[in-house]
């Protein structure tokens, strides 16, 4: 008190007030010095403002563009965007991209700090987003990394090839009825085979709400986590932001209630208490729960993950598909030669099947349109490191450019046009790539998307069998014209997928016709065993099972 009053009485409040200001613009100042001796140790990139860094110069829509100019301008395969006060590295290059999160994948396992998408999205304790700094970090998750592997690792995925097969059969028929339905038809099948991997059951529908609730819920956390300057991803620039309460904070959008852990971790424990499918990744969980001392949340989260990254994903893959048949329908002729040859129109393709131009064509798919456009979440050293010189410090959010990374004139000739014969030894747009798949779709090191194999060996069957069975083609109008369609028409979130279309599906033969029908109603059968309905909806759970979480939620 007696300090207060001596400075307001010969000093005065404005006199304070000064004080007060020069005080934060000094401090101010030394932080921006630092910002800017910080950059001249790292990749390039555009110049920082104080405070706001480069945020306000990202583009409304689809930043990874921007990122790839960026790369070409300062003839960088890295390049360096500050969000506020914090750089973030872009690796637009495949090779560099592969030295950095794959050789020495050892530092780079861990995530960096992410505000909106783990604190006050699904938490940090979900595989997705864990860190790896301290050897308990590490530890823990590299017992969800063994369990998810385990789960459906390249060792496992073998075992869940019967039935893959018969919900691929299943999309051929829907097809056949329907194929204006197309992106339904996809999205039952792929939310169908995560569901009988975890849970053991199937879903029979694409009017299941789970469908439509669970991708409806991913679509909405892609296009929240897009790098730009609106909410919420403006509180990465922020973070004094997210202090505020939700209440009375719009520009959260609900963020930080961690609403899907009690509806996951239900499913679970419900699939765990039904006799039969002991192979389900629930049921495994539950056995493994005591040995690893594994919690409700993250039950929850390992199942959910499976759940919703394998139903969006695979679904949006086969979309890309149908828009590369349409746009460049002379890339079907090979493989309809390849398929009359090797498999005939007496049965579908199996599994043991030696095709490898429809093998190329999946390929050219995973790379053409890539769905996790920027390979899912970023990185972070757990030290200091170096690449050419470029500084990455410790703890820095570094991530890889898909979207650039695919389009590289040097690794893919023309590389917006379809073209599966690249991927074949000899044909002359094949050039090396880091890597045997010949993409980087799913990630890089130790953080490659775990549902990969399970992903690539289902995406492979159905591709296959869709392109055995039916000509995929542009849609005529009445008068006979084309409706032509848009290469770059797609979606803005973090997994993309084209804007709906319109186009025509129809099945090759009648022979082929009849064979698809037989295969149809013999999935049909062998897929019986999976059949069931869970009592639960994502929509209303919260609400309408409060008994419910008391139960689950006190079990241990």
């Amino acid at each position: 008190m007696v300090n207060s009053e001596f400075f307001l009485r010969y000093f005065g409040p404005w006199s304070i007030v000064g004080l007060i200001a020069f005080i934060a613009i000094f401090v101010a100042g030394i932080d921006y010095g630092y910002i800017l001796w910080l950059r001249s140790k790292l990749p390039p990139g555009p110049f920082p403002l104080p405070v706001i860094g480069n945020t306000f110069m990202l583009p409304d829509i689809k930043p990874w563009i921007w990122f790839e100019h960026l790369s070409k301008e300062y003839n960088s395969p890295l390049i360096t965007v500050w969000i506020g006060r914090n750089p973030t590295i872009w690796i637009n290059d495949a090779w560099a991209a592969s030295e950095i999160f794959d050789k020495r994948a050892g530092i780079y396992s861990s995530r960096p700090r992410m505000l909106v998408f783990a604190e006050l999205g699904n938490g940090q304790a979900n595989l997705v987003n864990m860190y790896t700094f301290t050897p308990e970090q590490h530890d823990r998750w590299r017992v969800h990394r063994k369990l998810m592997h385990q789960g459906v690792g390249i060792q496992a995925v073998r075992k869940f090839r019967d039935f893959q097969n018969n919900e691929s059969r299943l999309v051929a028929l829907d097809l056949l009825s329907t194929p204006e339905d197309y992106v339904k038809h996809f999205e039952r099948y792929a939310t169908s085979v995560v569901s009988i991997v975890g849970f053991g059951r199937r879903v029979a529908s694409s009017e299941d709400p789970i469908i439509t609730e669970v991708i409806a819920g991913m679509h909405l956390a892609a296009d929240l986590n897009v790098p730009g300057k609106k909410f919420p991803m403006l509180m990465e620039t922020f973070p004094f932001l997210a202090k505020f309460p939700t209440s009375i904070a719009p520009w959260k959008h609900g963020l930080g209630r961690k609403r899907g852990f009690g509806f996951f971790y239900a499913l679970a424990a419900e699939a765990e208490e039904k006799p039969g499918h002991d192979e389900s990744f629930v049921k495994f969980l539950f056995r493994e729960k005591t040995s690893y001392d594994l919690r409700q949340d993250e039950i929850s989260s390992l199942s959910g993950n499976l759940f919703g990254a394998g139903s969006d994903t695979s679904s949006s893959t086969l979309i890309t598909f149908v828009l590369a048949c349409c746009c460049f329908p002379e890339t079907l002729i090979p493989a309809w030669e390849e398929l009359d040859r090797v498999v005939g129109p007496g049965r579908s393709p199996q599994f043991d099947d030696d095709l490898p131009y429809v093998s190329a064509f999946v390929k050219e798919v995973f790379r053409w349109r890539s769905v996790a456009i920027i390979g899912g979440q970023p990185h972070a050293p757990t030290r200091d490191d170096y690449y050419k010189g470029w500084l990455i410090p410790k703890g820095t959010w570094i991530q890889g450019n898909v979207w650039a990374i695919h389009r590289n004139e040097r690794d893919f000739p023309d590389p917006d046009r379809f073209s599966p014969k690249r991927y074949l030894h000899g044909d002359p747009d094949h050039r090396p790539f880091p890597g045997e798949r010949g993409y980087m779709t799913f990630g890089w090191g130790r953080r490659v998307c775990p549902g990969q194999a399970l992903a690539e060996q289902g995406t492979w069957i159905t591709i296959a069998r869709l392109l055995w069975g039916f000509n995929i083609q542009k849609k005529k109008r009445p008068d006979g014209s084309l409706i032509e369609l848009d290469i770059f028409d797609y979606t803005n979130g973090l997994n993309m997928r084209p804007q709906p279309f319109e186009c025509s599906i129809t099945p090759r033969t009648e022979e082929i016709r009849t064979t698809i029908e037989r295969e149809g109603k013999q999935a049909l059968e062998e897929l019986a065993q999976y059949d069931g309905e869970s009592k639960y909806r994502f929509s209303t759970f919260y609400q309408q099972n409060e008994e419910a979480m008391k139960l689950y939620g006190n079990r241990k």
